[in-house]
């Protein structure tokens, strides 16, 4: 296996994006009470870190069936470093009152696309 930055480099040289973001899977320590209490501030947070420019992405993660919500999240940060992600995500009020605890990864953003459809005279906007 080749280490990350090793990878990243081969990923740029044949032409990828190689975007490195950060991926944090959330998951509950404490019951749907502290997950309900800790909410408010933990969007909040979410919305400063949006803010800033460094949050991409985040919600909640269904069960494995697809039918249910059981309190995990999934959260894309921007940041220069894993220890700078890794901070973001320990500052989470869900994360440092332990409400929650984490994992997090580097992810190397190589293909796909994303598409935004603005109507601007309707105030819509779609992510396809």
């Amino acid at each position: 296996m080749p280490a990350w930055s090793d990878y990243k480099a081969e990923a740029k040289a044949r032409g990828a994006l190689a975007l490195e973001l950060y991926m944090v899977r959330s998951m509950p320590v404490k019951g749907p009470e502290a997950l309900a209490e800790m909410l408010p501030e933990h969007l909040a947070y979410q919305s400063e870190q949006e803010a800033a420019g460094r949050l991409a992405f985040a919600g909640p993660l269904s069960d494995p069936s697809g039918e249910q919500i059981r309190g995990e999240g999934l959260i894309i940060y921007r940041a220069a470093s894993l220890d700078a992600a890794r901070a973001l995500a320990d500052a989470d009020p869900m994360h440092s009152s332990g409400t929650r605890t984490y994992e997090i990864r580097r992810w190397l953003v190589n293909e796909g696309s994303l598409q935004l459809e603005l109507g601007l005279s309707g105030q819509r906007v779609a992510l396809k």
